[in-house]
């Protein structure tokens, strides 16, 4: 069952596992790459989903990157294919530590 959040600038919706879902099914679905939903969700791709259980999916309106090590404002902004300012925007805060979800807003 799927829940869609009215505000669309929210990064997220919200998605209610049901009996037979997977990360792969659901990342297929929604058209996402598996490890950024397992990422978003402090999950791992192997990791146990059960019915009930409720994940977030990213916002269809938003791009999402998480960072690595050594990872820097440009190379980040390279990545999204946009200029510096508009990543620092788009995003209230950026620490550039190992894990940390970044966000692009789609035009």
């Amino acid at each position: 069952m799927y829940f869609r959040e009215v505000n669309s600038d929210t990064y997220f919706d919200y998605y209610t596992i049901e009996k037979g879902d997977s990360l792969y099914k659901i990342s297929k679905e929604y058209n996402i790459n598996p490890s950024l939903l397992a990422s978003l969700n402090g999950l791992n791709t192997s990791d146990y989903i059960y019915p009930g259980q409720v994940i977030l999916v990213p916002n269809a309106n938003y791009s999402y990157y998480i960072t690595k090590s050594g990872d820097t404002i440009e190379s980040v902004a390279k990545t999204f294919d946009i200029d510096k300012k508009r990543l620092i925007d788009d995003n209230k805060t950026i620490y550039l530590l190992e894990g940390q979800m970044l966000v692009k807003k789609k035009n």
